[in-house]
């Protein structure tokens, strides 16, 4: 799936801020001195686990954008445990167990995305696909920097 959705988002997410490929968000700021320990613990769980089974629900409206809706218990399961592990460094909205999701529009007009909504989802069939890792990314004030993908290998 990764591949058709990175199209997607790059097709409908405004150029000027899309400098990702297609990615599901479990964190959003984890302190910048726990780098290290984030790094074992993505290593640790992704050696311990085989790929993670998800399912693609359909088009999720986000308001202003849109997103391709996701349910996956297994790595909610992830969430979870990084959640203990990471607990009273969390912000606010890390502290809440995430609606999963790939954002493919983002920062338009309600109008836009209600358009594109429409129009992608009588294309978007209901399917499983499986999580193939974990990556990380750190923000340094600029884009994104990408720092590792840990495979699932469990």
């Amino acid at each position: 799936m990764a591949h058709w959705a990175t199209a997607l988002r790059n097709e409908h997410f405004p150029p000027e801020r899309n400098y990702l490929s297609a990615h599901v968000t479990l964190f959003h700021a984890l302190p910048p001195s726990c780098e290290g320990e984030v790094k074992r613990a993505l290593a640790a769980i992704a050696a311990e686990n085989a790929p993670v089974a998800g399912f693609l629900e359909g088009v999720m409206p986000l308001g202003r954008g849109t997103a391709l809706k996701l349910t996956s218990p297994d790595m909610i399961a992830i969430w979870h445990d990084l959640a203990d592990r990471f607990h009273g460094l969390l912000t606010p909205q890390d502290q809440q167990k995430p609606r999963l999701h790939v954002t493919i529009q983002n920062k338009v007009s309600p109008a836009d995305a209600k358009a594109l909504q429409a129009a992608l989802e009588p294309d978007i069939e209901p399917r499983p696909f499986s999580f193939r890792g974990l990556s990380l990314h750190i923000y340094r004030g600029g884009p994104w920097d990408f720092v590792r993908t840990y495979a699932f290998r469990g």
